[in-house]
C-alpha cells in the first residue's frame, strides 16, 4: 500500500498485528490497539499506536528481545526509556515510587500558535455563571469568516490537551465545542480566557503513586442538569480514578432532555458504570483481575435509590430500558453505588464552571497539581 493512502494505515495494522501474534503475543478485546504476552511469571504489555509503541515489563531483557524480534521484519528506532509519548511527557521518582504525565511543551507551543504567549493568567478554565448561547454566533458572513477558522483550530488543540493530561479544561472545552459551526467573539473570548488559565497552569501534571495494596479503583460521577441554554440538556461527567490519579474521564452532553435532576444524575451514572465495567474488563486481560465490586460515588441520594431498587417510578418510567443497565449491574454486585458530599465529588470539575477555592481543592485531591 501506498504511504499516505486511505488504505495504508489498515494495511501496516495488519501487518504488524500478524508479526506481533507470531511472536506469542494476544491482542485483547478490550481495547484492540494493546498487545500482552504472557508465559509463566513473563509478562509483556505492548500497547501500540500506528507506528509507535512502547513495552512494558518487569524483566527489561524480555523488552529487548521483543525490539530485537520486531527488528527482524520491520526498521526500529529503540529510545530507550519512555520519557516522551505523543507530545506527553513522562518522569518517574523511582525513591518515591511516583508517575508523573505532563503536557507543558504542548501547551507552549500552543500559546505560541495563537499569539497568547504573553497573556496574563488568570486562575479558572471559564468563569463561574458564563452563559454561551448559539445567539452569539457570528452575525455577518465577514464576522464568520474572521472567528471560524482560528475557532475550530483552537478548539481541537485544545481538545488533545483536555482528553490527555487536563481534566481541569475538559468542560471548558466541551462547551466551548458546541459552537464550532458558528462561534462569535463571546465564544472566541472564552477560548482566550481559557488560554489565559492554561497559561499560569503549564506546570501542573498528573501524578501516580506506588501503592501495595491489589489493584483497584473508583469512579466519580455527576451531571449539572439542563446546564445547555441551548436544548435544555445536561452535562454528565465521570472521573476513573487509581492510584492516586485519574486514568479516565469525559465531559459530554447528555443526548436527550432529563426532566429531574434525579434523572441526569441517574443517566450520568449509567455512563460512569460503562466505563467502571471497561476498566474492569481491561484489567483483567492485563492480568490484574478485580475481585471486588467496583465502587462508583454519587451526591444524588435519589439517583442511588433509583440505581438500587425501581423506585421513584412515577419520575423514571418513561426512560429507555436501556439505563436499568446500572441496576442489573448493582444487582449482580459488579458495581457497588455509593453517596459522596458534594463538595467531595472529583466529577463536580468536569460538569461545571466552579470558583477557584473549590477548583483548586478538587484538582489537590485529583492529584493535578503544579511542580
Amino acid at each position: 500500500s501506498i504511504y499516505g493512502l486511505k488504505q495504508a494505515g489498515r494495511c501496516w495494522n495488519k501487518k504488524l498485528h500478524g508479526k506481533l501474534l507470531s511472536m506469542g503475543f494476544k491482542c485483547i478485546q478490550s481495547d484492540r490497539s494493546c498487545y500482552i504476552y504472557s508465559d509463566g511469571n513473563v509478562q509483556i504489555i505492548v500497547p501500540v499506536y500506528v507506528d509507535d509503541g512502547t513495552a512494558a515489563a518487569k524483566d527489561p531483557g524480555d523488552i529487548d528481545r521483543v525490539i530485537a524480534q520486531l527488528g527482524e521484519s520491520f526498521k526500529v528506532k529503540d529510545l530507550g526509556p519512555t520519557e516522551w509519548l505523543l507530545g506527553i511527557k513522562i518522569e518517574r521518582d523511582w525513591q518515591a515510587g511516583s508517575i508523573s504525565m505532563s503536557q507543558r511543551q504542548y501547551a507552549v507551543n500552543m500559546l505560541e500558535q495563537f499569539n497568547m504567549a504573553d497573556c496574563k493568567p488568570v486562575t479558572t478554565p471559564m468563569l463561574p455563571g458564563l452563559v454561551l448561547t448559539k445567539e452569539m454566533g457570528a452575525k455577518t458572513e465577514e464576522e464568520s469568516k474572521l472567528y471560524k477558522s482560528i475557532y475550530l483550530s483552537a478548539v481541537g488543540s485544545l481538545m488533545y490537551l483536555a482528553t490527555q493530561t487536563r481534566p481541569d479544561i475538559s468542560y471548558a472545552v466541551g462547551v466551548l465545542a458546541r459552537f464550532n459551526s458558528n462561534p462569535g467573539v463571546a465564544h472566541w473570548n472564552a477560548v482566550k480566557h481559557l488560554f489565559r488559565y492554561i497559561k499560569g497552569t503549564l506546570d501542573f501534571r498528573l501524578t501516580y503513586s506506588k501503592s501495595s495494596s491489589p489493584v483497584s479503583f473508583v469512579t466519580y460521577t455527576d451531571a449539572d442538569h439542563g446546564g445547555c441554554k441551548d436544548t435544555g440538556k445536561s452535562t454528565g461527567g465521570y472521573m476513573v480514578m487509581m492510584n492516586g490519579g485519574p486514568v479516565s474521564w469525559r465531559s459530554k452532553l447528555h443526548t436527550t432532555v432529563s426532566l429531574y435532576t434525579t434523572e441526569a444524575e441517574y443517566v450520568a451514572g449509567v455512563e460512569a458504570g460503562k466505563e467502571a465495567k471497561w476498566v474492569r474488563n481491561l484489567l483483567l486481560e492485563l492480568g490484574y483481575g478485580v475481585q471486588d465490586s467496583s465502587v462508583l460515588f454519587m451526591d444524588n441520594q435519589s439517583a442511588i435509590q433509583v440505581s438500587k431498587n425501581p423506585e421513584h417510578h412515577g419520575r423514571m418510567k418513561h426512560l429507555d430500558l436501556a439505563h436499568h443497565w446500572l441496576r442489573d449491574e448493582v444487582a449482580s454486585g459488579t458495581i457497588r453505588v455509593e453517596y459522596v458530599p458534594t463538595q467531595e465529588q472529583l466529577a463536580d470539575v468536569l460538569t461545571k464552571a466552579l470558583p477557584r477555592p473549590t477548583l483548586q481543592l478538587l484538582l489537590e485531591e485529583i492529584g493535578l497539581r503544579g511542580s
